[in-house]
């Protein structure tokens, strides 16, 4: 990778682990807060672990970095006390905080840039439809993979719906946060593919067809 890609990781990756340490100075509840970093910061070491074996493209760079920030400010305020959140909530007279359901729109868009890298550089696939779709769908199982953990960590540490999950009432509101994730992937494959492919192509990444 080129000297000036692995100072764009290296300075995104400080600026994530400032905003995760002044985040962490005083959460609102310092023990959702850990909840909710644990899983990406263990996600972000083994993607630190294999850069040099696997490095990727700045896009993909930008795009996780956007969504650790997105998620730092959620386990610092809780999903459901986000300023940001509260105040789109009262604007658009929505009935509940929606920063937890943006999030989930932002894992899929993020996810369809990554996925679709790690697919086109690693598999046979090329840049077709069938492969946009199967993105999708790795994308939306990722997804409901990561509703199940959040259920089960929910449960061991004993962290009921409203606190950690942000369901806010709402009975349907894994099925919402499965289906933005999967239209982010979506549209992330939309407005990004042509970068990407570009990107992939000046560093020798992207198989062709």
């Amino acid at each position: 990778m080129p000297r000036r890609d692995d100072r764009l990781a290296a300075g995104l990756l400080l600026l994530v682990l400032v905003a995760l340490v002044v985040a962490g100075i005083a959460p609102h509840d310092r023990r959702v807060f850990a909840l909710e970093v644990a899983p990406w910061l263990v996600l972000l070491a083994g993607m630190v672990a294999v850069h040099r074996r696997y490095p990727m493209t700045p896009l993909s760079h930008l795009a996780i970095a956007g969504l650790c920030l997105l998620f730092v400010i959620g386990a610092h305020y809780t999903y459901t006390r986000v300023p940001a959140g509260i105040w789109l909530r009262d604007a658009l007279g929505l009935q509940r905080n929606p920063y937890d359901r943006i999030v989930h729109f932002a894992g899929g868009f993020v996810a369809g840039v990554v996925v679709r890298e790690a697919l086109l550089r690693r598999t046979h696939l090329v840049r077709s439809w069938r492969t946009a779709f199967v993105v999708a769908l790795v994308c939306l199982a990722g997804a409901a993979l990561y509703e199940i953990l959040e259920w089960w960590i929910a449960i061991a540490a004993k962290r009921g719906a409203s606190t950690f999950l942000a369901m806010q009432g709402d009975e349907w509101d894994t099925q919402w946060d499965m289906l933005l994730a999967l239209i982010g992937a979506a549209l992330a494959q939309g407005l990004l593919s042509r970068l990407q492919d570009r990107q992939m192509r000046r560093r020798g990444f992207k198989r062709e067809a």
